[in-house]
């Protein structure tokens, strides 16, 4: 299927400013920007601070509670960013559309980022805040049988690598949103969409190194993609982006869960990019999207997921 036309707007916006040589405080700001531009909100979801315990010191966390929602669902949230930029202010916008439209109690996650932390640190922080909120669930308005996990490109890989370390029923279901699921990755799409489409494959590398030596070989810490041992795992709710360089890891990740007996639906959405979720007012299908994505993810919580409507794959082949 072709770009979205309000995709191909947004990445000629993009070429315009050109990214080659970008520095990483650039890229930080600029995705702040970005966040700020997009513009998405949502009515009805009153947020507080938090700070939880880590490993090494407090995590700045942030919680998302949609009204008259105490003691309902809720989702452990790992933004995305490449494991170096992101944080809770670009992704405030999803976090509420995510609450808002699924009725979830969203508690964001700021895992300390490479270079200044190199890897494992965002995983350990990861896993330390998820094991707080789930012991916590309750403190938090969150019903602790419905308790899930997820989060979109290097946040959603971080949640898939949560989800196979802890593997003691306290997370329901995950959640990936353009999962960045192999660092080391050479698939199809890495290939057919290494420049172009707004995350490119030179930006992966240099976030892979930025993240320090514990990313300089291939490992399921880092990418989920190559656990040999899958078997445990919670439900799954992937979606992917046509023209995403990570495309097909979602799609191998879902497949191979499928063979290991685990519940999991995969949607491409057709003419999107990495991050089309996150574009708000300068891509308008992104919207209606996330929300359905939201409220699908509050019914495989509930025990009820709309596997019919996640399996179609159109104009993408398996």
């Amino acid at each position: 299927m072709p770009l979205d036309p309000h995709v191909s707007r947004f990445l000629d916006m993009m070429a315009l400013g050109g990214s080659h040589g970008i520095t990483l405080d650039a890229r930080r700001e600029g995705l702040r920007g970005l966040a700020r531009l997009a513009g998405l909100s949502a009515e009805g979801v009153e947020t507080r601070d938090l700070v939880l315990p880590g490993p090494v010191g407090p995590i700045p966390a942030r919680l998302y509670a949609p009204e008259e929602n105490e003691g309902g669902p809720g989702l452990v949230y790992l933004h995305g960013g490449g494991l170096v930029t992101g944080g809770l202010d670009t992704h405030d916008g999803i976090c509420r559309v995510l609450a808002e439209a699924g009725g979830l109690r969203v508690v964001a996650v700021d895992y300390r980022l490479a270079p200044e932390h190199p890897f494992p640190a965002a995983l350990e922080d990861a896993l330390a805040a998820t094991a707080w909120i789930a012991a916590h669930a309750k403190k938090l308005g969150i019903d602790p049988a419905r308790l899930g996990i997820g989060g979109d490109s290097a946040g959603a890989g971080l949640a898939a690598r949560v989800c196979q370390e802890r593997r003691d029923g306290t997370i329901r279901a995950q959640l990936l949103i353009c999962p960045v699921l192999d660092g080391h990755g050479a698939s199809a799409s890495r290939r057919d969409f290494a420049r172009g489409y707004f995350l490119d494959e030179a930006t992966i590398r240099r976030d892979l190194a930025a993240c320090g030596p514990a990313a300089t070989a291939p490992s399921p810490r880092l990418s989920p993609l190559r656990e040999a041992a899958l078997a445990g795992l919670p439900p799954a709710r992937i979606h992917t982006a046509e023209y995403d360089p990570v495309r097909d890891e979602g799609a191998a990740y879902a497949e191979r869960l499928e063979r290991a007996g685990i519940e999991a639906a995969h949607r491409c959405h057709a003419g999107m990019i990495h991050f089309f979720y996150g574009l708000g007012r300068l891509v308008p299908r992104g919207r209606p999207i996330l929300s359905a994505i939201a409220r699908d993810f509050a019914e495989c919580l509930a025990g009820h997921p709309q596997q019919p409507v996640l399996k179609e794959s159109p104009h993408v082949p398996a």
